[in-house]
């Protein structure tokens, strides 16, 4: 087992990583830019090192400086969270010539999974449906992208290649738009991840978003497929809320599917969690992308399947054989995303917390790294706060869920907490029948 994990990450996912390390018997490191002295995993871990000033580049993104850290500390493994270094196929094969455990898949699986324009190629390659075409080139000029988006046909939407959250993304209805934002696209896919590759691929107009946790471990010759998320709810390409299992989703030839995506987890040697996006529409489904690390939206299948999915990352890392055999759904269970912004028009609302009050009870989980007279600053992620419920079935954990928005409180910063309640109450939501441009469409009646 390892001795000491440097947690490359801040906020609620760095809290959720030390947590797990805790109950492991692990000795945590906690690195931070100097803005983020007085935040909660510096004040969890067993240590903590500065590692810059606020913009990502010069912190949580400076790869020479998180090493000065590792050797400072004597970490014997790195865990990235997600976001920021997390698919930097780069800082896996650094960590590995410093003999240093990355806890993740190995540089070559996040260059040939991470990377999304080369996931569609092998998702094809292991007949996996995919929209667009799978030999495209990566696009570097707006002319390229101008090139393939007529090849594919309008609308389309165009991503970052090492991207996921929602950044370094937008959906072109025509080659004006194009012209106008794909640079912008491009730089703002530079700052989030460190590289600036586009692909583009067709856009559903009614399709919702579904995704297949697994975890893998080609060493002892397992690929397990931990339960299908819809994660339909969103905002400008970023998921809101998630939800297991979709009541709304009837996958055609599943059995087929998930053996195909066993076989490419396998077969490229892929270690540790994962997650395989993919549209619906119609009964069927097509890959979108993979994300070769833990998801914002991990704890909705926890509480599913009453696992601890951050455990079994660390454990398969540090070589552990995992029996995955008994994990069974027992729970319906709804996530939702609590972001420190303006819930009509979701402009980031940094600021001091003055008064924070976490839900609680049965059914309730809630995973944040708030607390009062916190200082939410301008320079990261807007997410503060998850809270995820669970019932019996999908109407129960609405009415938990209801309830503990009901309880929350977080005052002296703006949040879109009003929004989840009222996202709740939509005919929409209760009757399945939104797609992931339904908020978007529908925000102007919230009020």
């Amino acid at each position: 087992m390892f001795k000491k994990i440097l947690v490359a990450n801040r906020g609620e996912i760095a809290v959720r990583i030390i947590r797990a390390c805790k109950e492991l018997g692990i000795k945590t490191v906690a690195i931070h830019s100097n803005v983020d002295t007085e935040a909660m995993h510096v004040k969890l871990a067993d240590e903590s090192i500065c590692v810059g000033s606020a913009l990502p580049n010069k912190s949580y993104l400076n790869i020479p400086n998180i090493i000065s850290a590792i050797e400072i500390t004597g970490a014997d493994a790195v865990h990235p969270g997600y976001g920021f270094l997390s698919e930097n196929d780069k800082f896996s094969k650094i960590l590995n010539t410093h003999k240093v455990k990355f806890i993740g898949p190995s540089s070559k699986s996040i260059l040939e999974l991470g990377n999304k324009s080369n996931a569609l190629r092998l998702a094809s390659d292991f007949s996996l449906p995919i929209l667009g075409n799978k030999n495209s080139e990566s696009l570097n000029k707006t002319s390229d992208a101008i090139k393939i988006a007529n090849e594919i046909g309008m609308p389309v939407v165009i991503k970052a290649a090492y991207g996921g959250g929602g950044k370094g993304m937008r959906v072109f209805n025509n080659t004006n738009e194009i012209g106008k934002y794909f640079t912008q696209l491009k730089s703002e896919a530079k700052n989030y991840f460190g590289n600036d590759s586009m692909y583009a691929e067709k856009f559903l107009t009614n399709a919702k978003h579904i995704e297949f946790q697994v975890i893998s471990d080609p060493k002892n010759n397992y690929a397990k497929i931990i339960g299908q998320r819809d994660c339909s709810i969103q905002r400008k390409n970023q998921k809101i809320i998630e939800e297991i299992p979709s009541d709304f989703v009837k996958i055609n030839n599943l059995d087929i599917i998930e053996k195909n995506i066993r076989d490419l987890l396998l077969k490229n040697k892929y270690e540790g969690l994962g997650t395989l996006e993919f549209l619906y529409q119609d009964n069927e489904i097509f890959f979108i992308e993979m994300n070769t690390r833990l998801q914002v939206e991990h704890p909705v299948t926890e509480e599913a399947f009453d696992i601890d999915l951050v455990k079994y990352q660390i454990l398969v890392a540090a070589g552990y054989k995992l029996d995955l055999s008994s994990i069974i759904k027992k729970n319906h269970t709804i996530e939702c995303r609590i972001n420190a912004e303006n819930a009509k028009d979701f402009s980031p609302c940094p600021g001091t917390v003055n008064f924070i009050n976490i839900p609680g009870g049965r059914g309730v989980r809630v995973d944040t790294a708030l607390y009062t007279n916190y200082k939410v600053n301008p320079h990261y992620d807007s997410l503060v706060l998850k809270i995820i419920s669970k019932g019996k079935d999908r109407d129960e954990s609405i009415s938990v869920m209801k309830r503990a928005l009901d309880e929350i409180i977080v005052d002296g910063i703006d949040t879109n907490i009003d929004l989840h309640k009222w996202i709740l109450k939509q005919k929409e939501f209760k009757n399945g029948s939104y797609n992931t441009n339904w908020l978007e469409k529908n925000i102007s009646k919230f009020n």
